[in-house]
């Protein structure tokens, strides 16, 4: 009888100690869950006050012809093939660059990309596509650490010492540049570089989300870039940024 009656109090114990278990584990689930949700408002809501602080600084290229005291035209890098030509979103970039300029908009380009490693150049297949096209050289400055927007926009403020630019990106891509530069007290406009319809752009709209609310801290906490360096006067000849 004892030990009927221990078999069946155990019985009892472990019934009772599967519960428990499974009510901790619902509730670790369910405030897991309510993380992700909150996780998902703020990067959501981050993305769109971004947004919304940027969108009256995009303008159309005749509207960019009418500023005065441009110092350079930017033009973000996105991406070279494995031959070191343009992908199309970077060709489009270039073309309204190039566009531009030959409006009058800046008498300064700068090429602002990855050039981190020997193999992968962006900044120099930049330079190339604008000096073939009949750009003078000397105009055409290199930015080879623009790992990152951010740090494209901060250092065309800390090296090239740029206060009033204009950035060539497609717009999905422009709110971002444009709500940095202001966070880095520069006067920037943005053209928009949409010239066709790209592959794989529902993934990118995502990324840019997340990137939105990552750069949204980066500004808030005046992360500094990878490199910073001597600064390069906008002035002089732009063959001292070639390599």
């Amino acid at each position: 009888m004892k030990e009927k009656i221990t078999s069946i109090l155990e019985k009892i114990k472990t019934y009772f100690s599967k519960q428990s278990l499974k009510r901790i584990f619902l509730r670790v689930f369910a405030v897991a869950a309510l993380c992700g949700v909150l996780l998902a408002v703020c990067i959501f809501s981050l993305s769109a006050a971004v947004v919304e602080r940027a969108k009256e600084r995009l303008i159309s290229a005749d509207e960019a012809a009418l500023l005065d005291d441009i110092d350079c035209i930017i033009v973000l890098g996105c991406g070279v093939r494995e031959d070191g030509t343009p992908t199309p979103m970077l060709w489009d970039r270039l073309y309204i660059g190039m566009e531009l300029y030959r409006a009058g908009v800046s008498d300064r380009l700068l090429m602002s990309g990855d050039h981190g490693q020997a193999h992968y150049d962006e900044v120099n297949a930049m330079k190339k596509v604008a000096v073939d096209s009949g750009i003078d050289p000397s105009v055409v400055f290199c930015d080879h650490a623009g790992f990152s927007t951010y740090e494209s926009v901060y250092r065309a403020k800390e090296i090239f010492l740029a206060e009033r630019i204009v950035i060539v990106t497609q717009e999905y891509h422009l709110y971002r540049a444009l709500y940095i530069a202001e966070k880095l007290g520069i006067e920037a406009w943005g053209v928009s570089s949409d010239l066709n319809i790209y592959a794989g752009q529902r993934a990118r709209d995502l990324r840019e989300i997340a990137a939105r609310a990552k750069d949204f801290f980066y500004c808030l906490w005046g992360v500094e870039p990878t490199y910073l360096g001597k600064t390069i006067s906008l002035d002089g000849d732009a063959s001292q940024t070639d390599g």
